[in-house]
């Protein structure tokens, strides 16, 4: 998996998903479902870099690391798409039932950041 070429595209689709919500969204979404779908675009935009830094971290790491990290962008683009992708639901009054995937994507993000913490420390430890 390139995480970087990842990241970017991730990057790039939530810059144009903020421009969209903050220039055509305001007329037809309420504050709170505007503030909704920006929390939604915000949250992709913070784990779009998270996955490029886990691309420089394979980059950096070799082999050694790559299955590692694997785990770590996986559970980044999973909660991408589960906390992001929730929001953006609920914003257009989606399914109600996407309201539980919400803490289920931060759950991915959270688990995917300790993991990180992890693995990079065992990484270093066994570089030294």
């Amino acid at each position: 998996m390139n995480w970087i070429s990842l990241g970017a595209g991730f990057g790039g689709l939530s810059v144009m998903l903020g421009a969209f919500g903050a220039h055509s969204l305001k007329e037809h979404l309420t504050e709170q479902k505007l503030a909704t779908f920006q929390t939604g675009t915000q949250y992709m935009g913070y784990h779009a870099l998270a996955l490029i830094l886990v691309g420089i971290l394979v980059l950096n790491f070799g082999e050694a690391g790559e299955q590692r990290l694997k785990k770590v962008g996986l559970f980044f683009t999973t909660g991408i798409f589960l906390f992001s992708g929730s929001l953006y639901a609920l914003a257009f009054d989606g399914p109600r039932f996407f309201g539980p995937v919400t803490p289920l994507g931060g759950l991915c993000f959270m688990i995917g950041w300790f993991t990180l913490a992890v693995v990079v420390a065992k990484l270093l430890k066994a570089n030294n």
